[in-house]
């Protein structure tokens, strides 16, 4: 069998690369690209007969007053808007003028506006929701691993797998902002959900095993107990994660514009919680096991090396 557990620190290593670099795009602006769910404005989807490309949209704007509008392509001749608030009535000269610039043939078919106080509740409820979901994740495993010792390792455990999934999809949102203009907004938070409950249901069918393999051979060494666990759960991992994969990435294929980013979130959140909930939070329990961390302190470096 292979051993998983004595490669713990490269395992560590990576996920740290990975979040770092993350971290790098997070930090420089232009930050997250936010979207109107966040921070207020007005989205509108502007399809045309024959495409005159994006300049000749962005001059039609600069005349209606908007020239600081973000426009992002969204197929042949169809383009996506997001400005500051419109309001109930200031999508009609921007209509004025693309007619005159550019011509009558076209439609808005749809434009979405929210408020800022709109905004500031759904920044408000998504830290709520993913911190409570955090916290029941916690209460849970901790309630259900109580009769092992130490229980509240697995539940905290847990919590780092969580937060490192988490930390990499909004790194990689930093990054494809850039790229492909992926946004940050309400339904991101709901892909962050989902991501959350399927790497807590991945990472308890691997602290499960581990709890039997104790349970029976409480004799044996932690880390071969947590080594046989992965061993025995990690084709059922894979298996499950790689067939959920495929119908996602076979769904962003295909989908919609509108679905993009949610399915990205999906994508990229189920792939790396599958990582994790192997490499990371199974990882963590031995380490914590064989004192790794406290080896780690200046502290207890100085003492060691005294002695």
């Amino acid at each position: 069998m292979i051993d998983f557990v004595k490669h713990r620190f490269w395992y560590f290593g990576l996920s740290l690369a990975l979040i770092a670099v993350g971290a790098v795009f997070l930090i420089l602006p232009p930050h997250l690209r936010v979207g109107i769910d966040f921070t207020s404005g007005t989205t509108f989807t502007v399809d045309f007969e024959g495409d005159p490309g994006s300049a000749a949209l962005r001059n039609a704007l600069a005349s209606s007053g908007y020239s600081d509008a973000q426009i992002q392509g969204a197929g042949e001749g169809s383009y996506i808007v997001r400005t500051r608030d419109l309001g109930k009535t200031g999508i009609e000269p921007i209509q004025a003028e693309i007619a005159a610039k550019i011509g009558p043939q076209f439609r808005i078919p749809e434009v979405t506006s929210v408020g800022k106080t709109v905004a500031e509740d759904t920044v408000r409820n998504a830290i709520i929701a993913v911190v409570v979901a955090a916290g029941f994740v916690m209460a849970y495993i901790g309630w259900a691993f109580r009769s092992v010792p130490k229980a509240y390792r697995y539940a905290i455990a847990a919590v780092i797998a969580i937060l490192h999934d988490v930390g990499f999809v909004l790194g990689l949102f930093a990054i494809l902002g850039r790229l492909i203009g992926a946004e940050v907004n309400a339904i991101f938070v709901v892909g962050i959900l989902t991501v959350i409950g399927f790497s807590v249901h991945d990472t308890i069918v691997v602290f499960d095993r581990i709890r039997e393999n104790v349970r029976i051979s409480p004799s044996r060494p932690f880390a071969q107990s947590v080594n046989l666990a992965i061993g025995e759960t990690l084709m059922r991992s894979l298996g499950t994660s790689s067939t959920t994969l495929l119908v996602i990435l076979a769904m962003l294929l295909i989908g919609g514009e509108s679905l993009r980013d949610f399915l990205i979130v999906l994508f990229a959140g189920i792939a790396v919680g599958t990582y994790s909930s192997i490499f990371n939070a199974a990882q963590v329990l031995v380490a914590w096991e064989n004192g790794d961390f406290t080896r780690w302190l200046p502290r207890r470096r100085k003492a060691a090396t005294a002695s």
